[in-house]
């Protein structure tokens, strides 16, 4: 009788002595010249046993769902042996190098990457700082992706200062290891004269880490970001981390997060921290980067569960991982007491606003809209707002209904909160325990029991999302995802504010008649930034790109055009004169009637007691 189980691990060994040894794979980033934008990029490959070697680098960054070339900033491509001795490469696509080794087991490649734009998701380098997110500095070598890679810093100066949550080498200065490429693209890195400030919450470490001058009192915000962890830690019963690094940017005009497992890059208005609102705003911008944590970073798209470098990877789900997130930007800092309930209101209010003033809701929902972010959300042209909207804000507000249904059939004893712990449990903690013979534990909170012996970070398909908040409701959902995730219905505010004791109220206090276009100032002339489909000006031929001139022989500018519109009413008609393409053109527009500019939730009249109770169990206040 043949033993199985010996034959079956002979093969095993005789194909592991078959597979290559894993190569050690260390960078060296330098930035001699920091003037010049110019990193200096040195690649060690050891170990090589291969006639040849592919380097890829990602298109993309897992939370920035564009294709940005990161490619086109890499020059000066060159390797050698570790002799010094040139070895032959060629180019196989845009971000493909392939070098003829000839089974040399030492290879350098060297190159240098511009970086000269400084966002969350790009790389910076100039007289005060370095600043790089790995997947636009750095290649990988295809089927060693889990691999070790290793990484040393070489400041330009002794006084810059190294900021990763990369774990250090020992005994090799300036020298830190990713566990696996997914883990160094994870992990953005800050060197310069920056100022870092220690904090501790939980029991857990904790940074803020600025660069930049402006009027931040970090006393303050590190105050006010305690109080935003502590909320969403307490939501999900822990936090899922031993340090976690605040990396902020503080610049002109710049405004943009991008989440991290465990850190968050952010950027903000130099000069956006004295006035309430734009204080308000980046709290919010700071709940939102941090609740990825959980929500993409942990709980993601079945699509994202394996991230694909060198392509797209598309998935109808985004208005959860972003809209959710969107929704509990604004909810989390309620919570914290940074703003209160008139202030939350607001914000809901002034979302919906958008919302209701963009045509393309009615063209397209927001699972389209989260498969096509690849080409349309990031990429925007004049016709926009025609045909798209924004898997961010139609998410937020299907999540703000989703909440409010499951409170008001639930009497506040369940909500999208529970939506946000189970998916936690089933998908980025560990998956539900199915079998008695498992080995299981209890979440903090919940009491529900995980299976420990099943892998993390599950990747949930949109039937898995559909279950899992018809689970928390109570109720088939299949016609609310049909009608407004997966379709185009007009969102229907006041069915689901209601049972609260609210109304979304129009705003109808605007008497200018309406041309349905948006005008700016482009390069001191005054523009038609947008025109909206079937409104009186596009049927009178005017297009965005025109240039505005005159009212019925008048000149006029983008700033006195609602003004000067007050004069008329609806069906009249005016001569609107435009430079279109540099030809001078005079259009005859009949007016159409004012459009809704502010949309407001408010209190209803005379509530009842049951709605009175509802709005108390939600925000905690008296109607």
């Amino acid at each position: 009788m043949t033993d199985v189980t010996s034959l079956d691990t002979s093969l095993v060994a005789a194909n592991l002595s078959k597979q290559p040894q894993a190569p050690t794979i260390e960078y060296s980033v330098a930035m001699p010249n920091p003037e010049s934008h110019l990193f200096e990029v040195t690649l060690r490959v050891q170990g090589w046993s291969e006639p040849m070697m592919d380097l890829k680098m990602p298109v993309w960054t897992p939370g920035s769902y564009l294709v940005r070339e990161y490619a086109k900033h890499l020059q000066d491509f060159r390797s050698t042996t570790a002799g010094d001795r040139s070895l032959s490469w060629r180019k196989q696509s845009k971000n493909h190098w392939q070098i003829e080794t000839n089974s040399v087991s030492d290879v350098t490649v060297n190159y240098r990457i511009f970086a000269n734009e400084l966002t969350v998701r790009t790389n910076h380098l100039d007289s005060t700082h370095g600043y790089f997110n790995p997947a636009a500095l750095c290649f990988f070598l295809p089927g060693f992706e889990s691999n070790c890679y290793r990484i040393k810093i070489v400041p330009p100066r002794p006084e810059w200062r190294i900021v990763t949550t990369l774990p250090p080498v020992s005994g090799e200065p300036n020298t830190f290891e990713a566990v696996d490429f997914d883990t160094l693209v994870d992990t953005p890195f800050e060197i310069g004269c920056h100022d870092l400030y220690d904090f501790e919450v939980m029991g857990k470490n904790h940074q803020l880490v600025v660069w930049g001058k402006g009027n931040l009192q970090p006393e303050e915000v590190i105050r006010d970001i305690q109080k935003v962890i502590e909320v969403e830690a307490k939501m999900f019963g822990g936090l899922p981390y031993d340090r976690y690094v605040f990396l902020l940017h503080l610049s002109g005009s710049g405004f943009g997060g991008l989440e991290h497992k465990d850190s968050c890059t952010l950027n903000y208005p130099r000069f956006g921290f004295r006035n309430k609102d734009k204080y308000d705003r980046f709290m919010q911008l700071v709940a939102h980067e941090f609740f990825h944590l959980w929500n993409v970073k942990r709980i993601r798209p079945k699509a994202l569960e394996v991230f694909d470098y060198n392509q797209e990877s598309y998935t109808t789900s985004l208005w959860f991982s972003e809209g959710t997130t969107s929704y509990y930007d604004l909810v989390i800092p309620f919570r914290s007491g940074l703003y209160g309930v008139k202030g939350f209101l607001q914000g809901l209010s002034k979302e919906i606003t958008r919302l209701q003033t963009i045509p393309g809701r009615k063209v397209q929902s927001a699972s389209e809209s989260s498969w096509d972010t690849w080409i349309k959300l990031y990429r925007r042209d004049s016709n926009s707002d025609n045909s798209q909207i924004s898997y961010y804000l139609k998410g937020e507000l299907v999540s703000f209904l989703l909440d409010l249904l499951i409170r008001a059939k639930h009497g506040n004893e369940r909500s999208l909160d529970d939506v946000m712990r189970l998916m936690w449990q089933k998908f980025g903690q560990g998956n539900l325990a199915q079998n008695s013979g498992t080995k299981k534990s209890v979440i903090p909170g919940n009491g529900a029991l995980i299976d420990n012996s099943l892998p993390s970070e599950i990747g949930f398909t949109p039937a898995e999302l559909q279950e899992a908040i018809e689970s928390v409701a109570g109720v088939d959902l299949s016609d609310f995802f049909a009608r407004y995730v997966d379709g185009t219905q007009e969102l229907p505010y006041n069915q689901y504010l209601a049972p609260f004791g609210l109304e979304l109220v129009v705003d109808e206090t605007n008497e200018i008649p309406s041309l349905g276009w948006t005008l700016g100032v482009e390069n001191g002339r005054e523009m038609v930034k947008f025109v909206e489909a079937g409104a009186p000006a596009q049927l009178a031929g005017i297009d965005a790109g025109d240039e505005l001139l005159a009212i019925d022989g008048f000149r006029v500018n983008a700033e006195q055009a609602s003004e000067r519109l007050k004069d008329y009413r609806p069906g009249d008609t005016v001569e609107v004169t435009v430079f279109h393409q540099d030809q001078l053109r005079t259009c005859r527009v009949t007016l159409a009637s004012p459009r809704p500019a502010r949309y407001q939730i408010l209190a209803v009249e005379h509530p009842s007691l049951i709605q009175k109770q509802n709005f108390t169990g939600w925000l905690g206040v008296a109607l």
